[in-house]
């Protein structure tokens, strides 16, 4: 991935995924990345630090006894990844996540978990084969294929990031079509979206213009990919075309993202003095 990047050009990609995860249910996911606003807590004065520290030691040992005896007591392994998170260290919290992933096959939230977690502990090619866990029965789970893109990203893989989520939308698209899968338009708008994400990232627009054009005429009433792509052409200086699809984005957008969107499409500031205007 590009350590730095236009401003503009950053504009465009985080508004994207704004947009993209705007419709995505997270559940636990926040656990991974609240876990330095977890140990701020414990840095108060030192005092107070060294007794929530033994606290939270006393605890971990707590469940770790109950799983010496039941080593598939889920209450006690929660427990025990909380604790883990709450003293931030996220190498002794791995290990509660695993066991969870694996007694949770189906609740995929567990093995995201997981991934993110050993990306974040430089484990990369441990956190790629959690995600290939989950797409081997669920292909079109667009929480794990983001999840694997970005990585594949960050680790200048690009190209397989495209191929895997070009094959993915191929098949869906025929699923939806053969009735053999029960693939909604908003999955598939979903996969296209991050396909024109990746290629935004590397830079390639005018492959990115053209999924969300794809997206728009296959799925007319999703405000995503209009916003995508207004804020391509407004990105190219091209705020005459822009504007009227904006405007559509905001006349399909769910009431909380419409503001959003306006902002996006004047500008923050511009927008306020808009606002107190009115």
């Amino acid at each position: 991935m590009k350590i730095s990047q236009p401003k503009r050009t950053r504009w465009v990609y985080i508004g994207v995924i704004l947009m993209l995860l705007a419709l995505i249910s997270f559940s636990i996911l926040p656990l991974v990345s609240s876990i330095a606003q977890e140990a701020r807590v414990l840095n108060g004065s030192s005092s107070e630090s060294t007794q929530a520290e033994k606290a939270l030691e006393t605890r971990a040992l707590g469940y770790q006894l109950v799983l010496e005896r039941e080593p598939d007591n889920q209450n006690a392994l929660e427990g025990l990844l909380e604790v883990r998170l709450q003293q931030g260290d996220l190498k002794k919290a791995i290990e509660p996540i695993e066991k969870l992933a694996q007694l949770n096959p189906q609740q995929t939230d567990y093995t995201i978990l997981l991934a993110q977690a050993k990306q974040q502990v430089g484990d990369y090619e441990g956190a790629i084969a959690a995600y290939r866990t989950i797409l081997a029965s669920q292909p079109t789970d667009i929480q794990a294929l983001k999840g694997m893109t970005e990585l594949l990203l960050a680790q200048n893989r690009g190209g397989e990031a495209v191929s895997l989520v070009q094959k993915t939308l191929v098949e869906a698209i025929k699923d939806k079509a053969a009735k053999t899968d029960s693939v909604e338009a908003v999955n598939v708008t979903s996969l296209q979206l991050l396909l024109g994400e990746i290629y935004i990232e590397q830079e390639r627009y005018s492959e990115a213009l053209a999924v969300y054009e794809q997206a728009i005429k296959s799925n007319g009433e999703d405000f995503r990919p209009l916003l995508a792509k207004a804020l391509i052409l407004q990105k190219q200086g091209k705020n005459a075309e822009a504007e009227p699809i904006f405007d559509r984005a905001v006349a399909l957008a769910p009431v909380q993202y419409k503001d959003r969107i306006k902002k996006m499409a004047l500008g923050a500031s511009d927008w306020e003095k808009k606002a107190r205007a009115n």
